[in-house]
């Protein structure tokens, strides 16, 4: 291990702050995929982002730099939120790539355990240092020498005068022995900082970063600042792409409230300027005039009016939603109401699928339950001709014990299984991907061909849209249901979906599992379609919408449910493995393949 001799605290203070330890210095990026590991294997949560931590500034009196001008100095620290873990950039405190690296790890560990305040900075990460050495001892050596030679990098209590010699005295006292400070003498300069601790929080809810995946591949520049082409659109704040380092991308993507310059409430209040952000909100559509792929998107207002809306089948369904802050369900919370389109018009297959759909149905109908006859039964439909023949013979000849089972019976050998298919119809599925097609157009195609295929095989199934206007008006599209039969309703049905408004898809979820827990087969499929992240007008954003969908997912799967992910995001490997599990999602790269892959994804899903 490389080690530096000889050298005073002013020297090596020195060049710390000049950066002249390069060749020693470890950066996050390297270092990004065993961080996340180790944090996520000491308990911490998993769905936060690791993020470059912002410098902060500190005033610390010029003759303990000399040879640097100016009392303010910048330096980057590690802190935590509910939403993101920051971590410097780079280390170089020490010359010594061995020391740089486990400090690293050190404050990710830490990190582990939650988040320090203003008021409980002291005392909190002395508490938080005894209690990670308690819960894993193995990082006890490492800590001590952290310790000793953040120790070395720090003034000494000599080289200080009044308070700040005593607090400095303190803040040692407590590294070497944590938990032995209660507080620190006032001081009218900063401490020199803490390296080994967290500190609080610097400008919540504000993530901005270049992008870094588990695989340690840096991302494409395009990742934040340029969306695909289907989903380009100009933000209210100014990405900067050279800021920062982010692992677990739940909140980088950006969903189409993101993208319109007003605010949002932060809840779901009534209050009145609530009310009217959402009433301009709900009034946005894309244009549906576009013709080619743009760079930009149009907006119009010309949404139907409610008297023109779809038919409404029964008062609505009161359903929870899980608060991941507070951790608990808010029992009836959201109003799902069953809708039924005037729109629909009985209608056949459309002819550019027609040659599709036939080879579906020839492929699909060697699926279908074969009639198989079961010989030598006590009981059945018919005599077995040769079981009676075979007793005759040895009746005949008197000897050993004389068949009883006499009949054959007829049995189907079906499959045991049921599939409710969900899609989602928010305003994202009316951007063109390419010069001809919009998301909605692929998306019922795929759903015309499934529907043939599941026909030919016989196996029963269901299928339902959703959209979203905040809680209250969650839109649950009937299509069809199990006992009904496919035919041209259903087909016309298909074809009248559109673009609704938003992504609350933990109710949908929820409501097709109260469906599919009426079915008697024995394996039961959730099958849901969609082109991006939850999201609605209210607080459904970012991670609270992800924590409800990955708790409804949770819920299917705790029913003996298999819930499965079809999607056309090309960011979605960010943050489906956190809501669907990593082996429970696909990613269609190219949506106008989605017609013909959905099929095949179904059988290979329910061999």
């Amino acid at each position: 291990m490389e080690e530096w001799v000889g050298l005073k605290w002013h020297d090596y203070v020195t060049r710390q702050a000049m950066g002249e330890f390069p060749e020693y210095a470890v950066h996050l990026k390297d270092e990004a995929r065993t961080l996340g590991v180790l944090f996520r294997a000491l308990g911490g949560d998993p769905a936060l982002s690791l993020v470059t931590a912002e410098p902060r500034q500190f005033q610390i009196r010029r003759k303990f730099l000399q040879k640097l001008a100016g009392t303010h100095r910048k330096f980057e620290l590690a802190w935590r939120d509910d939403e993101s873990l920051r971590l410097p950039d780079q280390l170089a405190l020490f010359p010594s790539k061995k020391l740089n690296r486990d400090l690293y790890l050190w404050l990710a560990a830490l990190a582990s355990l939650g988040e320090v305040s203003n008021y409980s900075w002291l005392k909190g990460n002395q508490a938080m240092v005894l209690e990670l050495l308690a819960r894993w001892p193995g990082l006890e050596p490492i800590y001590q020498r952290l310790v000793k030679h953040a120790l070395r990098w720090r003034p000494t209590p000599e080289s200080l005068s009044g308070n700040e010699a005593k607090r400095e005295a303190a803040i040692r006292q407590a590294l070497i022995h944590p938990g032995s400070v209660d507080d620190l003498p006032d001081a009218l300069t900063d401490p020199w900082p803490v390296v080994l601790w967290l500190y609080p929080v610097l400008g919540r809810g504000k993530v901005t970063g270049q992008i870094l995946g588990d695989d340690n591949t840096q991302s494409k520049s395009s990742g934040l600042a340029k969306k695909r082409k289907r989903r380009r659109a100009e933000r209210v704040d100014a990405f900067d792409k050279d800021q920062g380092i982010m692992l677990f991308r739940l909140e980088n993507l950006f969903t189409w409230s993101e993208f319109i310059p007003v605010d949002r409430a932060g809840d779901d209040s009534d209050e009145d300027d609530a009310d009217a952000v959402a009433e301009d909100m709900d009034m946005i559509s894309v244009s549906k005039d576009r013709r080619e792929a743009s760079s930009a998107i149009k907006f119009d207002l010309d949404l139907p009016s409610e008297e023109n809306d779809d038919l409404y089948l029964g008062p609505g369904i009161h359903l929870p939603e899980w608060d991941w802050r507070r951790q608990a369900f808010r029992e009836k919370f959201c109003c799902l109401q069953p809708m039924l389109s005037k729109e629909a018009i009985p209608s056949p297959l459309p002819e550019h699928l027609m040659r599709s759909a036939q080879t579906l149905r020839r492929q699909f109908s060697a699926l279908k339950p074969l009639r198989q006859w079961e010989r030598r039964q006590l009981d059945g439909e018919e005599l077995d001709l040769d079981a009676c023949l075979d007793r005759t013979v040895q009746i005949r000849r008197g000897s050993g014990e004389v068949d009883q089972k006499l009949f054959r019976q007829c049995k189907h050998n079906q499959r045991d299984l049921a599939c409710l298919v969900l899609t989602d119809v928010s305003l994202s599925t009316d951007t063109y991907i390419n010069n001809n097609l919009r998301v909605i157009d692929v998306a019922r195609d795929g759903l015309q061909l499934l529907s043939e295929a599941l026909t030919a095989s016989r196996d029963p199934f269901a299928i339902f849209a959703f959209s979203s206007r905040r809680r209250d008006h969650i839109r649950f599209h009937h299509i069809k249901s199990f006992d009904e039969p496919y035919n041209d309703t259903t087909r016309g049905r298909i074809q009248a979906l559109e673009p609704g408004y938003y992504t609350r898809m933990g109710a949908a979820i929820r409501q097709s599992i109260k469906l599919l827990q009426g079915r008697p087969e024995h394996q039961r499929i959730l099958l849901l379609l969609t082109d991006g992240k939850p999201n609605d007008l209210d607080l459904y954003e970012g991670r609270y919408g992800v924590e409800d969908t990955r708790m409804a997912v949770q819920e299917a799967q705790k029913a003996g449910i298999t819930p499965f992910c079809v999607t056309i995001d090309e960011e979605a490997n960010e943050y489906l493995p956190y809501v669907f599990g990593s082996s429970n999602f696909v990613v269609i790269k190219d949506p106008t393949q989605l017609p013909a892959q959905l099929p095949k994804l179904y059988l290979n899903l329910t061999r």
